[in-house]
Parts: C-alpha cells; sequence; structure tokens
C-alpha cells in the first residue's frame, strides 16, 4: 500500500491516512474528487470498483464514507472518508463520473440525510419520495408520525431533475433539467406488475417497440430497516437481515454475524462453520432455482418454472427438517448456529446431489438449447466488464461479463479455503451468458457441498457469546457471496449495545441501477427478459 499512500499524498495534500482494519483516508471536501480520480485512473492498480457508498450523520459533521478495491484485486480495500460541518445545507462532491453506481447511491444519502451533490445530474431523493419532510437517517430526526401522514392519494410523477453544477469558474449554479424530453411517448412497467419481480417502477420512453430511455423509481416498500437497526441489538438484527435479499437469507445473516463476531473476536466452533457453508451452498441452489424459474416464466416457459420450482421444493424440505423455516431460515446467531442437523441431514443432502444433477441436464435438453429462447437472450442485453465494474454489478452476473468477482475465491471466509470450486465466468455479456452462469454455479455448489458433507466433525454447534454483545468502537466491514453477488455489512460502533450506523450494501440496487444501459435499443418485448436475467429481488433495494 506504499504506493497507494504516495498517490494520496499527490492528490490530496490535506489527507489524514489511518491504519485501521482497512486503509483509511479522511478528505477535506473539496481534495474529495482529486484523490478519488488520482485513486480511480491509477495505471498500475485502478480503485475503479465503489463498492460501498455509506452516508454518515456524526452529529457536528454529515459525510460520506466511500469503499473502494481495484477489480483486478478484490483483496485489496481502501476507505475513503469526508465530511461537512453545514447541516442547513451540505454539500459534497459527486463521484458519478467516476462509478456509475453512485448515481442513486448519491440520490439515497440525499433522501436520507440531506447532502446535497456538486455535479451529480440528477439531485431526485432516491428510495423517498420528494414531498417527504426531514431526512431519517440523521441523528436528530424527527419521527412525529404527523409529520408524513399515510395518504391514499396518488401523486403526480415530476419530470422536472434538480441539480447544482459547479463552472469552469468555480460557482455553484443551480438549475433544473427534464426526465425524459416533451415528445417523448412514456410507459409505466410496473410498480404493480409481476415480471418487475417485486414492487419496482420503470419509467420507460418508446421509439416504436424499441426502448429510448428508462427512468428507475424504488422506495415502495421501503421499510427502514438500516434506521431500526440503530436500536436494536445485534442479535435483534439478523431478523432484519433475512429479510432484504429473503431468497439468500441465510447469507445475509452469516454476513451480520461473521461481522460481529470478527469484531469482538468470537471464535466460531469447526462444526458450526461446516453447517454455515453447506447451508449457504444450500440456500445458493435455492436461490438460482427461482431466478432460472422466474427468468423462464418471464419469457413464456411455464413448464421451466414449474420445473424449477419442483427442485426448489427439495432444498426448502431440507432447511425446514433442520430448523422449520423454509424462506426465511433463522439459523445462523452469532457465534454459530442456532440448530444443529438433524439425523438423516447428510443422508438427505447427499441424495439430492445426484438427483439435481440430473435435473441440471434436462434443463440443459429442454430449455437451454431451445431455439425460442435462444433468440430472447442472445446478444440481448449486453453489459461490457467495464459497465459491469463501473455500476458495481457482481455475482452471476458480473462474471457473465468477464469479471471475475466471486467474494468466496477472493475474499474468503467460513470454509471456502478448504475447498475446491470453480468460478464460473463468461465474456459474451448477454442475458444467455447470466441464465447459464446460474445454472452453473448450482453444479459448482453441489461440488461444494460434497466436499464438505461427509467431514462434518463433532463438538458444539455455538462459541461462548456474552449475553449481551458490545462491538469496541470502530468501523467494521464484511462481504460475502449471496446468490445476486456481493453483499456488504458495514458497522460503525461507539461501544454499545447497538450500532451507531449500519449499511448493508445491495448487490440488487446495483443491478437495477444498469438496466437503463442494458435495455437501451433494446425491443420492449425483451425488457422483461432482460430483467430476469439480472436476478434482482426488490426488498434488496428498498432496505
Amino acid at each position: 500500500m506504499e504506493t497507494i499512500k504516495k498517490i494520496i499524498a499527490q492528490a490530496a495534500s490535506d489527507a489524514v491516512i489511518e491504519e485501521a482494519q482497512r486503509l483509511t483516508v479522511t478528505v477535506p471536501p473539496k481534495q474529495l474528487h482529486p484523490l478519488m480520480k488520482a485513486l480511480h485512473d491509477n495505471e498500475e492498480l485502478p480503485f475503479d470498483y465503489l463498492i460501498s457508498l455509506i452516508g454518515m450523520d456524526w452529529g457536528d459533521k454529515l459525510g460520506v464514507i466511500y469503499l473502494l478495491s481495484p477489480s483486478k484485486d478484490l483483496t485489496r480495500e481502501l476507505v475513503v472518508i469526508t465530511a461537512t460541518e453545514e447541516r442547513e445545507n451540505p454539500l459534497l462532491y459527486s463521484v458519478t463520473d467516476l462509478y456509475e453506481t453512485a448515481h442513486l447511491n448519491e440520490r439515497e444519502v440525499y433522501a436520507m440525510f440531506g447532502i446535497r451533490f456538486i455535479n451529480n445530474p440528477d439531485m431526485r431523493p432516491f428510495l423517498l419520495d420528494d414531498t417527504w419532510n426531514g431526512f431519517p437517517l440523521r441523528k436528530d430526526y424527527d419521527a412525529d408520525p404527523a409529520r408524513n401522514p399515510v395518504t391514499v392519494i396518488s401523486s403526480e410523477v415530476r419530470d422536472d431533475v434538480p441539480r447544482i453544477m459547479e463552472d469552469e469558474n468555480g460557482n455553484l449554479v443551480e438549475s433544473t433539467t427534464r426526465v425524459f424530453e416533451k415528445d417523448d411517448y412514456i410507459i409505466n412497467i410496473g410498480p404493480q406488475h409481476p415480471s418487475t419481480h417485486g414492487v419496482m417502477h420503470f419509467r420507460t420512453a418508446l421509439n416504436g417497440e424499441l426502448i429510448k430511455k428508462i427512468d428507475v423509481r424504488s422506495g415502495y416498500i421501503h421499510r427502514g430497516i438500516e434506521k431500526l437497526c440503530e436500536n436494536l441489538t445485534y442479535p435483534q438484527i439478523l431478523h432484519l437481515a433475512d429479510r432484504l435479499d429473503y431468497l439468500s437469507a441465510n447469507i445475509n445473516r452469516h454476513a451480520v454475524c461473521m461481522c460481529v463476531e470478527k469484531a469482538v473476536g468470537i471464535e466460531v466452533p469447526p462444526r458450526a462453520q461446516y453447517i454455515r457453508t453447506i447451508m449457504d451452498e444450500l440456500n445458493r441452489i435455492s436461490s438460482h432455482l427461482l431466478a432460472f424459474a422466474s427468468h423462464c416464466n418471464d419469457l413464456g416457459a411455464t413448464t421451466a418454472f414449474i420445473y424449477g420450482m419442483r427442485e426448489r421444493e427439495h432444498v426448502l424440505d431440507i432447511f425446514d427438517k433442520t430448523c422449520g423455516g423454509r424462506l426465511i431460515i433463522n439459523q445462523d446467531v452469532v457465534g454459530g448456529v442456532m440448530f444443529d442437523i438433524y439425523p438423516d441431514f447428510q443422508k438427505d443432502v447427499k441424495a439430492f446431489i445426484p438427483y439435481m444433477r440430473k435435473r441440471l441436464k434436462e434443463y440443459e435438453v429442454f430449455f437451454s438449447k431451445n431455439p425460442i429462447a435462444l433468440r430472447r437472450m442472445v446478444n440481448v442485453g449486453y453489459m461490457s466488464r467495464e459497465d459491469a465494474i463501473t455500476y458495481g454489478v457482481t455475482g452471476p452476473a458480473g462474471r457473465g461479463s468477464g469479471w471475475s468477482c466471486d467474494v468466496r475465491l477472493h475474499k474468503p471466509y467460513a470454509l471456502y479455503e478448504q475447498v475446491e470450486f470453480t468460478e464460473v465466468i463468461r465474456t459474451e455479456g448477454d442475458s444467455y451468458a447470466r441464465y447459464l452462469n446460474r445454472l452453473d454455479e448450482i453444479e459448482q455448489a453441489l461440488q461444494i457441498i460434497e466436499q464438505l458433507i461427509d467431514n462434518i466433525p463433532e463438538g458444539e454447534i455455538q462459541g461462548k457469546v456474552r449475553p449481551i454483545i458490545r462491538i469496541p468502537e470502530g468501523r467494521y466491514f464484511q462481504s460475502v457471496e449471496t446468490g445476486k453477488g456481493e453483499f456488504t455489512v458495514f458497522i460503525e460502533s461507539k461501544g454499545d449495545k447497538h450500532p451507531y450506523r449500519l449499511k448493508f450494501r445491495s448487490p440488487s440496487m446495483a443491478a437495477v441501477s444498469v438496466m437503463p444501459l442494458i435495455s437501451e435499443g433494446e425491443f420492449l418485448a425483451d425488457f422483461i427478459g432482460i430483467g430476469g436475467s439480472m436476478d434482482y429481488v426488490i426488498p434488496d433495494i428498498d432496505r
């Protein structure tokens, strides 16, 4: 990191460098963009992947924490912090010209903290309506329901886009523009539409049958989970983590547990590690099966949908027998797992492996090579490797564009260093590559389970944990590989039994943010299929 420190010193003379869990750099707002550009454009090792953008209220300051990594070496991570003492009209510089994923993230920070970003071309609040009073994640937020009464009256969607831009003389100029052109023909896809995979609203301008532009609107089921977590103990937070990407509920929960365990220094027993890893891979299989089923259904293949749901039931039966849950599994706890495996667990899992392999071959014959399916997916919804990186699209979708980004491989956790598996990567970048990646990852998950299922050691399933967990003061990060991609937990602690700030990095938000790009110029009829290939889950976005 010595080279990186030199780059930081040259780009930001007032930067303060701290050797923490990750190299941490604090810079004044004026020096943020020059520093981020220097890191992004560094030829030797460009920090071109913005993992997470986190709004903060430290009481005396409002600011943002950026977690960066080079796409070529995900083992290296850097934290950049900037803040302003202004609370009435807080302004920070945008990094949207460097990282496309910053667009929606900065708009979320504006909605939750009231921070506007200079040179962001679209400063509408994201996840909250622009009529909302107050900024919910500020520490002085007034949560009186009377300030934001529930209404059943529909409000018109505004087309004007406010922004604040810096001109060549350094003056700040506020202006508005329009989302769509005056004569655009606009249709609404969602929010009440079964094939948007949740309550998601895509305002779509058409040129004949071709998509001209898409405006993404979300927040219809926003539940304020990150705000709720600030008043919950760490064991209580687990139940809310389950309800983000509910199709990867066990993996989400695993991430929160590991973040707390590493911060406190809790040792997880070997038996619990085996159970966690096997259950995570079963969870990945069930997630990919539902993605396969719903994607095929989006394309009109009802039989394939039924087949995928049929196989998924076998996995859910194993979950049910293990811990009583099917969708929300409630298995991982801080220090280990809540329930030990049932007597026939290994027998049932080992029986499922050859059964699932047989079904994968069946999928290939009757759908993966179907000429109609091929025409709907091949060369449709193209996303380049560079697009995947700048939008932060990870998981099977990112790897379908040639980007090696599997957290299990690059930042291994649990037992992933002890097993052999192949990272599934394709370079075509289209819907078909993303579709095939999920099926191939089911096979890789089966291989991981095979290596572990007969070697589960005897012993305890929970380590020693204090009745009340207090995390030492500091900042903590933990990433895992869910069915959708990289899911990251950030905790800032003041030493209390609940977090000062908790942030979940949503892989689905990145997947949705790239939809306008990869859908532009495609047929409207293909839009739903492209969305199915991205496999996003709306509650993962509407935290």
